[in-house]
Protein backbone atom coordinates (compact mmCIF):
# COMPACT_ATOMS: atom_id res chain seq x y z
CA UNK A 1 0.00 0.00 0.00
CA UNK A 2 3.19 2.53 0.62
CA UNK A 3 4.67 1.64 -2.79
CA UNK A 4 1.44 2.78 -4.16
CA UNK A 5 0.74 5.85 -2.53
CA UNK A 6 4.20 6.64 -2.88
CA UNK A 7 4.05 5.79 -7.16
CA UNK A 8 0.81 7.92 -7.06
CA UNK A 9 2.27 10.71 -5.03
CA UNK A 10 5.62 10.67 -7.73
CA UNK A 11 3.50 10.65 -10.42
CA UNK A 12 1.36 13.73 -9.25
CA UNK A 13 4.42 15.99 -8.26
CA UNK A 14 5.62 14.68 -12.10
CA UNK A 15 2.94 15.98 -13.42
CA UNK A 16 2.44 19.53 -11.30
CA UNK A 17 5.94 19.93 -12.69
CA UNK A 18 5.10 19.74 -16.08
CA UNK A 19 2.02 21.73 -15.59
CA UNK A 20 3.82 24.58 -13.87
CA UNK A 21 5.93 24.39 -17.18
CA UNK A 22 3.24 24.26 -19.35
CA UNK A 23 1.73 27.19 -17.22
CA UNK A 24 5.11 29.26 -17.25
CA UNK A 25 5.27 28.95 -20.93
CA UNK A 26 1.66 29.65 -21.68
CA UNK A 27 1.91 33.09 -19.79
CA UNK A 28 5.36 34.12 -20.88
CA UNK A 29 4.09 37.32 -22.32
CA UNK A 30 2.67 38.66 -19.34
CA UNK A 31 4.96 42.36 -18.43
CA UNK A 32 7.91 42.04 -17.16
CA UNK A 33 10.26 44.36 -14.21
CA UNK A 34 12.81 44.54 -17.15
CA UNK A 35 10.95 45.13 -20.30
CA UNK A 36 12.42 44.09 -23.38
CA UNK A 37 13.86 46.65 -26.16
CA UNK A 38 14.98 46.93 -29.53
CA UNK A 39 17.64 49.33 -31.24
CA UNK A 40 18.74 49.73 -34.60
CA UNK A 41 21.04 51.51 -36.60
CA UNK A 42 21.55 51.48 -40.58
CA UNK A 43 24.95 52.39 -41.97
CA UNK A 44 25.01 52.66 -45.27
CA UNK A 45 23.06 49.33 -46.76
CA UNK A 46 23.93 47.46 -43.16
CA UNK A 47 21.74 46.81 -40.49
CA UNK A 48 22.80 46.68 -36.69
CA UNK A 49 20.44 45.96 -33.54
CA UNK A 50 20.72 44.81 -30.16
CA UNK A 51 17.99 43.46 -28.23
CA UNK A 52 17.84 43.86 -24.39
CA UNK A 53 15.94 43.94 -21.58
CA UNK A 54 15.94 46.73 -19.43
CA UNK A 55 16.39 46.81 -15.65
CA UNK A 56 16.12 49.58 -13.20
CA UNK A 57 18.90 51.25 -10.91
CA UNK A 58 15.49 51.47 -8.39
CA UNK A 59 18.27 53.18 -5.46
CA UNK A 60 20.23 49.80 -6.09
CA UNK A 61 23.93 50.30 -5.60
CA UNK A 62 24.72 49.33 -9.49
CA UNK A 63 28.50 48.74 -10.57
CA UNK A 64 30.72 46.46 -7.91
CA UNK A 65 27.10 45.14 -6.57
CA UNK A 66 24.56 44.37 -9.05
CA UNK A 67 26.61 44.05 -11.25
CA UNK A 68 30.03 42.83 -9.71
CA UNK A 69 33.35 43.64 -11.18
CA UNK A 70 35.13 41.32 -13.63
CA UNK A 71 34.28 37.07 -14.16
CA UNK A 72 31.97 35.95 -11.62
CA UNK A 73 30.40 32.33 -10.68
CA UNK A 74 26.88 33.52 -11.00
CA UNK A 75 26.05 29.73 -8.89
CA UNK A 76 23.85 28.36 -11.96
CA UNK A 77 24.74 26.83 -15.25
CA UNK A 78 27.57 25.45 -16.44
CA UNK A 79 30.04 28.24 -16.29
CA UNK A 80 32.67 28.32 -13.26
CA UNK A 81 33.35 31.73 -14.07
CA UNK A 82 30.88 34.61 -16.07
CA UNK A 83 30.62 37.94 -17.86
CA UNK A 84 27.87 40.27 -17.27
CA UNK A 85 24.55 40.05 -19.70
CA UNK A 86 24.64 43.33 -20.69
CA UNK A 87 21.11 43.28 -19.56
CA UNK A 88 18.66 41.68 -17.90
CA UNK A 89 16.71 38.41 -18.37
CA UNK A 90 18.07 36.79 -21.31
CA UNK A 91 21.00 37.17 -23.55
CA UNK A 92 21.20 40.38 -24.73
CA UNK A 93 21.68 39.48 -28.95
CA UNK A 94 23.66 41.36 -30.78
CA UNK A 95 22.81 41.48 -34.84
CA UNK A 96 24.56 42.30 -38.11
CA UNK A 97 23.55 42.32 -41.40
CA UNK A 98 26.94 42.52 -42.94
CA UNK A 99 30.42 42.24 -41.30
CA UNK A 100 31.73 44.75 -39.20
CA UNK A 101 35.00 45.84 -37.82
CA UNK A 102 35.18 46.56 -33.93
CA UNK A 103 38.15 47.75 -32.16
CA UNK A 104 40.33 46.99 -35.69
CA UNK A 105 39.15 43.61 -35.70
CA UNK A 106 36.58 41.49 -37.65
CA UNK A 107 33.29 40.56 -36.32
CA UNK A 108 31.56 38.06 -39.52
CA UNK A 109 27.78 39.48 -40.03
CA UNK A 110 25.97 37.63 -37.51
CA UNK A 111 24.01 36.56 -34.60
CA UNK A 112 25.91 37.40 -31.48
CA UNK A 113 25.26 36.71 -27.61
CA UNK A 114 26.82 40.46 -26.56
CA UNK A 115 28.34 39.93 -22.97
CA UNK A 116 30.69 42.58 -20.84
CA UNK A 117 33.44 42.34 -18.34
CA UNK A 118 32.72 45.63 -16.26
CA UNK A 119 36.43 46.71 -14.39
CA UNK A 120 37.10 48.54 -11.88
CA UNK A 121 39.60 50.53 -13.43
CA UNK A 122 36.71 52.58 -15.69
CA UNK A 123 37.38 49.92 -18.51
CA UNK A 124 35.35 47.30 -19.55
CA UNK A 125 35.54 44.08 -22.11
CA UNK A 126 33.02 43.80 -24.74
CA UNK A 127 32.36 40.15 -25.56
CA UNK A 128 30.37 38.51 -28.51
CA UNK A 129 29.47 35.27 -28.64
CA UNK A 130 28.55 33.01 -31.05
CA UNK A 131 26.13 31.48 -28.31
CA UNK A 132 23.05 34.00 -28.83
CA UNK A 133 20.43 31.39 -27.03
CA UNK A 134 21.32 30.68 -24.15
CA UNK A 135 19.80 32.08 -20.85
CA UNK A 136 22.03 34.81 -19.63
CA UNK A 137 25.82 34.45 -19.34
CA UNK A 138 25.09 31.05 -16.94
CA UNK A 139 26.88 29.06 -19.81
CA UNK A 140 29.12 30.96 -21.56
CA UNK A 141 32.01 29.56 -22.99
CA UNK A 142 35.23 31.34 -23.56
CA UNK A 143 35.34 29.12 -26.61
CA UNK A 144 32.57 30.59 -28.11
CA UNK A 145 33.89 34.08 -28.25
CA UNK A 146 33.38 35.08 -31.91
CA UNK A 147 35.47 38.32 -30.68
CA UNK A 148 36.64 40.31 -27.01
CA UNK A 149 37.19 44.10 -27.35
CA UNK A 150 38.67 46.13 -24.80
CA UNK A 151 36.93 49.30 -24.58
CA UNK A 152 37.40 52.77 -21.95
CA UNK A 153 33.86 53.81 -19.98
CA UNK A 154 32.84 56.99 -19.66
CA UNK A 155 30.80 58.73 -16.71
CA UNK A 156 27.42 60.13 -17.94
CA UNK A 157 24.43 61.96 -15.88
CA UNK A 158 22.39 59.71 -14.27
CA UNK A 159 20.08 57.14 -16.37
CA UNK A 160 17.48 54.98 -14.59
CA UNK A 161 16.54 52.36 -17.32
CA UNK A 162 19.49 50.42 -19.08
CA UNK A 163 19.33 52.24 -22.46
CA UNK A 164 21.37 51.06 -25.93
CA UNK A 165 21.79 53.85 -28.26
CA UNK A 166 23.81 54.62 -31.56
CA UNK A 167 25.54 58.06 -31.31
CA UNK A 168 28.44 59.96 -33.56
CA UNK A 169 26.95 57.98 -36.72
CA UNK A 170 28.60 58.46 -40.00
CA UNK A 171 28.41 57.29 -43.34
CA UNK A 172 30.61 54.23 -42.64
CA UNK A 173 30.35 54.16 -38.93
CA UNK A 174 28.24 54.58 -35.76
CA UNK A 175 29.00 54.08 -32.02
CA UNK A 176 27.26 51.79 -30.11
CA UNK A 177 26.95 52.74 -26.05
CA UNK A 178 25.28 51.10 -23.00
CA UNK A 179 24.05 53.32 -20.61
CA UNK A 180 23.36 52.91 -16.96
CA UNK A 181 23.38 54.67 -13.82
CA UNK A 182 26.46 56.84 -14.53
CA UNK A 183 28.47 55.02 -16.22
CA UNK A 184 28.77 54.76 -20.29
CA UNK A 185 30.25 51.48 -22.08
CA UNK A 186 30.61 52.58 -25.72
CA UNK A 187 32.02 50.37 -28.59
CA UNK A 188 32.56 52.15 -32.40
CA UNK A 189 31.11 49.84 -34.89
CA UNK A 190 32.63 50.58 -38.56
CA UNK A 191 31.57 48.75 -41.98
CA UNK A 192 32.84 48.41 -44.85
CA UNK A 193 29.93 50.29 -46.94
CA UNK A 194 30.82 50.39 -50.30
CA UNK A 195 31.84 46.80 -50.89
CA UNK A 196 28.47 45.85 -48.62
CA UNK A 197 26.42 47.46 -51.69
CA UNK A 198 28.65 46.43 -54.67
CA UNK A 199 28.08 42.92 -53.29
CA UNK A 200 24.10 43.41 -52.80
CA UNK A 201 24.17 45.22 -56.45
CA UNK A 202 25.82 42.08 -58.04
CA UNK A 203 23.27 40.18 -56.07
CA UNK A 204 20.32 41.90 -57.39
CA UNK A 205 21.44 41.82 -61.07
CA UNK A 206 20.77 38.86 -61.12
CA UNK A 207 16.94 39.28 -59.84
CA UNK A 208 13.77 41.22 -60.58
CA UNK A 209 15.52 44.67 -60.31
CA UNK A 210 18.10 43.24 -63.42
CA UNK A 211 15.30 43.73 -65.63
CA UNK A 212 15.01 47.02 -66.27
CA UNK A 213 18.10 49.41 -67.39
CA UNK A 214 17.73 51.96 -64.54
CA UNK A 215 19.07 49.47 -62.59
CA UNK A 216 22.07 48.94 -64.65
CA UNK A 217 22.67 52.85 -64.82
CA UNK A 218 22.50 52.44 -60.84
CA UNK A 219 24.83 50.45 -60.51
CA UNK A 220 27.57 52.04 -62.85
CA UNK A 221 27.29 55.27 -61.15
CA UNK A 222 27.30 53.93 -57.72
CA UNK A 223 30.71 52.18 -58.46
CA UNK A 224 32.46 54.97 -59.96
CA UNK A 225 31.05 58.01 -57.20
CA UNK A 226 32.32 55.08 -54.65
CA UNK A 227 35.42 53.91 -55.48
CA UNK A 228 34.20 50.78 -56.97
CA UNK A 229 36.06 48.79 -60.27
CA UNK A 230 35.72 51.05 -63.29
CA UNK A 231 35.51 48.09 -65.85
CA UNK A 232 32.96 46.71 -63.48
CA UNK A 233 31.11 49.86 -63.65
CA UNK A 234 31.71 50.30 -67.26
CA UNK A 235 30.36 46.62 -68.06
CA UNK A 236 26.87 47.63 -66.24
CA UNK A 237 26.21 51.45 -68.18
CA UNK A 238 27.26 49.47 -71.09
CA UNK A 239 24.61 46.55 -70.36
CA UNK A 240 22.02 49.67 -70.04
CA UNK A 241 23.12 51.50 -73.57
CA UNK A 242 23.02 48.64 -75.83
CA UNK A 243 22.79 44.49 -76.03
CA UNK A 244 19.97 43.70 -73.92
CA UNK A 245 16.01 43.87 -74.06
CA UNK A 246 15.72 46.62 -71.43
CA UNK A 247 18.63 48.54 -73.42
CA UNK A 248 18.25 52.23 -74.63
CA UNK A 249 20.83 55.14 -75.76
CA UNK A 250 19.67 58.01 -73.76
CA UNK A 251 21.48 61.28 -72.47
CA UNK A 252 21.95 59.86 -68.36
CA UNK A 253 23.71 56.66 -69.51
CA UNK A 254 26.03 58.40 -71.72
CA UNK A 255 26.79 60.56 -69.22
CA UNK A 256 28.04 58.18 -66.81
CA UNK A 257 29.81 56.48 -68.98
CA UNK A 258 32.01 59.52 -70.16
CA UNK A 259 32.77 60.08 -66.41
CA UNK A 260 33.90 56.51 -66.02
CA UNK A 261 36.07 57.05 -69.42
CA UNK A 262 37.53 60.29 -67.79
CA UNK A 263 38.22 58.38 -64.54
CA UNK A 264 40.15 56.07 -67.03
CA UNK A 265 42.09 58.64 -68.27
CA UNK A 266 40.47 58.32 -71.31
CA UNK A 267 39.37 62.10 -72.35
CA UNK A 268 38.98 62.20 -75.54
CA UNK A 269 36.82 59.14 -75.92
CA UNK A 270 34.27 60.70 -72.85
CA UNK A 271 34.07 64.11 -74.25
CA UNK A 272 32.92 62.90 -77.93
CA UNK A 273 30.47 60.49 -75.99
CA UNK A 274 29.11 63.84 -74.49
CA UNK A 275 28.83 65.21 -77.93
CA UNK A 276 26.61 62.43 -78.96
CA UNK A 277 24.50 62.60 -75.62
CA UNK A 278 23.58 66.20 -76.11
CA UNK A 279 20.53 65.88 -78.54
CA UNK A 280 19.34 63.14 -76.23
CA UNK A 281 18.88 65.56 -73.54
CA UNK A 282 16.19 67.49 -71.96
CA UNK A 283 16.63 71.43 -71.58
CA UNK A 284 17.25 70.83 -68.06
CA UNK A 285 19.95 67.92 -68.58
CA UNK A 286 21.82 69.90 -70.75
CA UNK A 287 22.21 72.69 -68.85
CA UNK A 288 22.88 70.63 -65.54
CA UNK A 289 25.98 69.21 -67.67
CA UNK A 290 27.08 72.85 -68.40
CA UNK A 291 26.96 73.75 -65.11
CA UNK A 292 28.83 70.24 -63.65
CA UNK A 293 31.52 71.61 -66.38
CA UNK A 294 31.87 74.85 -64.53
CA UNK A 295 31.82 73.57 -61.26
CA UNK A 296 35.10 71.09 -63.07
CA UNK A 297 36.96 74.58 -64.28
CA UNK A 298 36.09 73.49 -67.59
CA UNK A 299 34.84 77.30 -68.47
CA UNK A 300 34.94 77.92 -72.06
CA UNK A 301 33.92 74.12 -72.70
CA UNK A 302 30.74 74.94 -70.18
CA UNK A 303 30.36 77.99 -72.81
CA UNK A 304 29.55 75.79 -76.01
CA UNK A 305 27.12 73.54 -74.18
CA UNK A 306 25.24 76.49 -72.79
CA UNK A 307 25.33 77.72 -76.86
CA UNK A 308 24.19 74.48 -78.03
CA UNK A 309 21.26 74.60 -75.35
CA UNK A 310 20.00 78.33 -76.80
CA UNK A 311 20.23 77.36 -80.08
CA UNK A 312 18.65 73.85 -79.80
CA UNK A 313 15.69 74.63 -77.36
CA UNK A 314 15.41 78.48 -78.57
CA UNK A 315 13.54 81.03 -75.90
CA UNK A 316 13.01 78.13 -73.31
CA UNK A 317 13.93 78.61 -69.53
CA UNK A 318 16.48 78.14 -68.14
CA UNK A 319 19.04 78.38 -71.66
CA UNK A 320 19.73 82.40 -71.35
CA UNK A 321 20.67 81.75 -67.87
CA UNK A 322 23.07 79.22 -68.39
CA UNK A 323 24.68 80.90 -71.38
CA UNK A 324 24.35 83.91 -68.89
CA UNK A 325 26.18 81.61 -66.36
CA UNK A 326 28.59 80.47 -69.09
CA UNK A 327 29.61 83.91 -70.26
CA UNK A 328 30.13 84.91 -66.22
CA UNK A 329 32.34 81.59 -66.18
CA UNK A 330 35.06 83.43 -68.78
CA UNK A 331 34.38 86.67 -68.14
CA UNK A 332 31.99 88.24 -70.32
CA UNK A 333 30.15 90.70 -68.06
CA UNK A 334 28.40 92.57 -70.96
CA UNK A 335 26.83 89.27 -72.31
CA UNK A 336 26.48 88.18 -68.94
CA UNK A 337 23.74 90.89 -68.32
CA UNK A 338 22.26 90.87 -71.50
CA UNK A 339 21.00 86.92 -71.31
CA UNK A 340 20.41 87.40 -67.73
CA UNK A 341 17.43 89.94 -68.73
CA UNK A 342 16.31 87.61 -71.59
CA UNK A 343 16.16 85.03 -68.76
CA UNK A 344 14.25 87.62 -67.09
CA UNK A 345 11.62 87.65 -69.61
CA UNK A 346 10.82 83.51 -69.74
CA UNK A 347 11.05 82.89 -66.10
CA UNK A 348 9.04 80.33 -65.81
CA UNK A 349 7.75 81.36 -61.73
CA UNK A 350 8.22 84.84 -59.33
CA UNK A 351 11.56 82.28 -57.41
CA UNK A 352 12.90 82.15 -60.67
CA UNK A 353 12.89 85.34 -61.55
CA UNK A 354 13.69 86.60 -58.27
CA UNK A 355 16.76 84.98 -58.51
CA UNK A 356 17.90 86.52 -62.05
CA UNK A 357 17.04 89.67 -60.73
CA UNK A 358 19.85 88.80 -58.12
CA UNK A 359 22.26 87.92 -60.50
CA UNK A 360 21.23 91.19 -62.54
CA UNK A 361 22.32 93.45 -59.33
CA UNK A 362 25.88 90.95 -58.63
CA UNK A 363 26.43 91.32 -62.48
CA UNK A 364 25.98 95.36 -62.55
CA UNK A 365 28.33 95.75 -60.17
CA UNK A 366 30.57 93.19 -62.09
CA UNK A 367 30.56 90.23 -60.10
CA UNK A 368 30.53 86.32 -61.20
CA UNK A 369 27.00 85.13 -60.97
CA UNK A 370 28.25 81.68 -60.21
Amino acid sequence: MKKSYSAISAMMLIAIFFISNSTFAQLDFLPRGSQTAKVSQRIGNTDVTIVYSRPSVNDREVWGALVPYGMNNLGFGTATESPWRAGANENTIFKASDDLTIGGKTLPAGKYGLHMIVNEDNTATVIFSKNYDAWGSYFYEPSEDALRVDVEAKEIAHVEQLTYTFNEVDATSAVASLNWEKKQIPFKVETDVTNNVLADIRQKLQTSPGFNRQTWEQAANYAQNNGGDLDEALGWVDAAIAGQFFSQKTFNNLSIKSQILTKQGKTAEAEALMKEALPLGTVFQVHGYGRQLIGQGKNAEALEVFKWNVKNHKDTWPVHYGLARGYSAVGDNKSTIKHLKIAMGNAPAQANKDRVAANIAKAEKGEAIN
